[in-house]
């Protein structure tokens, strides 16, 4: 990795160790949401340094839709607790829909990723969260791009993209009425490329499943699907073994994988650099419509 590359991920971490610290300053309860991506990873790695030698001073926070890889769930474990040594909650979207809170989707297309807002907005109700960190990144999707570091919600968890605050020199205004919260991206400038460069040179573990590997998959409007116990099945859709990878992790009734023989993060990073889709092209939730995205965002969503 060349000179300039290095002094150019280390604005972006500095830049994002100061937002996580500022974040410790002004609020009171905040909380990291960890799906087991690659993002949550590095905000949690960052986290890690930021706080150094203490530990992390909030905890990490899970919303298990029940539809997650075996793989990142095992990760997720191991990560937490023997490498970072942080507090772990955990809260279901299974538990939600038993209460009556929301309604199993059915058909083709169902997902429970919708279903995780209300499961989310009901965990920071529950333990009184005022700022929950993301790993959400403005490259990412047209609705993400519009974010700002501190992101305000109101008393409903919903997000007003024409009410949020300027912040001009860095300067970050948390202030806010009761029963609101702040959702905080601490890596908002960051790419895909240089999520990937970063992990590389910091040398973090990943899930195995975002390197080559062969899957049972189906293909659906352009995206390979990996054929779980979950995926509701078209008669006319066949699933057959490919070797994939997965850029982006989800749900896996809605994350899409790519063919792929790239089994190292140098690997990785050459066929980022020459790809013409975004990661999230691979998504299948967010192809319900042209504002998918931005809809979810409104109504709590990550």
């Amino acid at each position: 990795m060349n000179t300039h590359s290095l002094k150019h991920l280390q604005e972006l971490e500095a830049e994002s160790i100061f937002v996580l610290r500022e974040l410790a300053a002004q609020f009171e309860r905040p909380a990291l949401l960890f799906s087991g991506g690659k993002d949550s990873i590095v905000v949690s790695h960052l986290a890690r340094k930021a706080f150094h030698p203490a530990k992390i001073p909030f905890p990490l926070l899970h919303i298990d839709t029940g539809h997650n890889f075996p793989e990142t769930l095992g990760y997720r474990d191991w990560w937490v607790n023997e490498v970072l040594g942080a507090k772990l909650l955990v809260r279901s979207v299974q538990d939600t829909i038993d209460q009556g809170r929301v309604t199993e989707e059915k058909g083709i297309n169902s997902s429970r990723n919708v279903l995780q807002t209300t499961t989310l907005l009901d965990a920071i109700e529950e333990l009184k969260l005022d700022c929950a960190i993301g790993g959400a990144r403005r490259d990412e999707e047209k609705a993400r791009a519009k974010e700002r570091f501190f992101s305000h919600r109101d008393d409903f968890g919903q997000w007003d993209p024409k009410n949020q605050r300027p912040e001009l020199w860095n300067i970050f205004n948390g202030r806010k009425n009761m029963g609101e919260h702040f959702r905080v991206f601490p890596i908002s400038n960051w790419t895909e490329m240089d999520v990937w460069q970063y992990i590389l040179h910091e040398n973090i573990p990943l899930p195995k499943i975002y390197f080559s590997h062969k899957r049972l998959v189906i293909e659906r409007d352009g995206v390979l699907l990996y054929k779980s116990e979950f995926l509701v099945t078209k008669p006319n859709e066949i699933a057959e073994e490919r070797i994939i990878r997965f850029r982006t992790i989800g749900d896996m009734t809605c994350t899409g994988a790519v063919e792929s023989t790239a089994s190292t993060l140098e690997e990785i990073i050459r066929e980022v650099a020459a790809s013409r889709t975004t990661e999230r092209g691979t998504r299948a939730d967010d192809k319900r419509s042209d504002a998918a995205m931005e809809d979810r965002k409104k109504a709590g969503y990550f």
